[in-house]
């Protein structure tokens, strides 16, 4: 049986051992396989718990973590990584992107904070970032709908749902609120 390197593997040294931690199965296991497919060596979780596990038993030299994961905060595994293993480069990705847990996690020794969906391509890029240069620009960012879209919609979860508390909590009327939850999400 032989076995057939990808074209577009990259040297990326000899400590190329990654974490990917996120609760998106499908999206966890396409990127495992993209990054896998870049020269990575990679291992997966899907859940902070299971994250903190697997840095506790070997600190990766890089880590791809979803900001909000179903038993907790991202940033927790983050922090656990940077205290264990300083010089990793680790990325946070999120759905609900902003300046304030932007520099959370920046604080917390994330070198980039990128939103979703963000491909291979964009997760690679910002973990080979030098220092002095970031990563460039997504090729094709959230329009600023989708991300108002998006902010509206996280605050509809984390109100479990209920449009009145949401209206309250966004400051804006309940039947724009419906009107906005009733439409497609913007491209």
């Amino acid at each position: 049986m032989t076995v057939v390197e990808p074209e577009n593997k990259v040297d990326i040294g000899a400590e190329n051992s990654l974490l990917v931690v996120d609760d998106d199965k499908p999206f966890l296991n396409r990127l495992v396989r993209a990054m896998e497919s870049r020269g990575f060596d990679v291992r997966s979780a899907e859940s902070v718990a299971e994250g903190m596990k697997e840095i506790r038993s070997n600190p990766p030299a890089y880590a791809v973590i979803d900001m909000r994961l179903e038993d907790g905060n991202g940033l927790d595994v983050v922090q656990l990584l940077h205290e264990l293993r300083p010089d990793s480069r680790a990325i946070v990705l999120t759905g609900y992107g902003n300046i304030t847990t932007a520099v959370a996690a920046v604080k917390m020794g994330a070198v980039d904070y990128l939103s979703k969906p963000a491909d291979a391509d964009d997760v690679y890029a910002a973990l080979m970032a030098t220092q002095e240069a970031h990563a460039p620009p997504p090729e094709n960012p959230m329009s600023a709908d989708r991300v108002r879209w998006e902010h509206i919609q996280r605050v509809y979860e984390l109100c479990d749902r209920n449009v009145s508390e949401t209206a309250r909590k966004l400051n804006m009327h309940r039947r724009t609120l419906q009107r906005i939850l009733a439409k497609r999400a913007p491209k």
